[in-house]
């Protein structure tokens, strides 16, 4: 089974806190935080993403971080369709609704998430080591079965390029 890859650096600056506190056997050192940036850098104790729970309303600002975290890398058509193809297999993925169209993606008829209130709250589609392969990163939020409401919940949908009579189909991999 592959491993999640996440993208290169911070993808979320999240919390108060600029580091964590030491092991207690390693002497402190100063974790004051930095002064210097710009308007397009938050100091380090600045939470570049909304506080959980913010709704629809944060959703943006996910988005963007996403979007900075991650430079696009894929043509807008290869990106247009890989979102659509992402968005559509972590749906069926969270809700199980769908998941015949994606034979490879979900070879047996094993227990959806059955997510309800579910959300994408942002996406991104880039390349991942090739031109041929791409991962689509997703961030969303949802109620699990038991009635517990989480945000910024991460999934990656990985899929390669094959041609089929001449025109170029995007195929998601199998997570197995």
């Amino acid at each position: 089974m592959r491993g999640p890859r996440r993208p290169p650096g911070p993808v979320f600056r999240c919390g108060g806190q600029a580091a964590a506190a030491p092991p207690a056997n390693k002497p402190a050192t100063s974790t004051a935080p930095s002064t210097t940036h710009t308007a397009s850098t938050p100091p380090v104790l600045e939470s570049a993403l909304p506080p959980h729970g913010e709704g629809v309303a944060g959703d943006r600002a996910v988005q963007q971080n996403l979007e900075d975290a991650w430079p696009a890398d894929l043509p807008a058509d290869d990106e247009r369709e890989l979102l659509t193809a992402g968005r559509a297999l972590l749906r069926a993925d969270a809700t199980g609704a769908g998941r015949a169209k994606w034979p490879t993606a979900f070879p047996d008829s094993g227990q959806a998430f059955a997510t309800a209130r579910f959300r994408i709250q942002a996406a991104i589609a880039r390349r991942d080591g090739s031109p041929d392969k791409a991962v689509v990163h997703l961030v969303w939020a949802g109620m699990d079965r038991g009635g517990t409401f989480t945000d910024l919940r991460i999934t990656d949908w990985f899929f390669t390029r094959t041609i089929k009579k001449g025109t170029a189909t995007w195929t998601p991999q199998s997570r197995t």
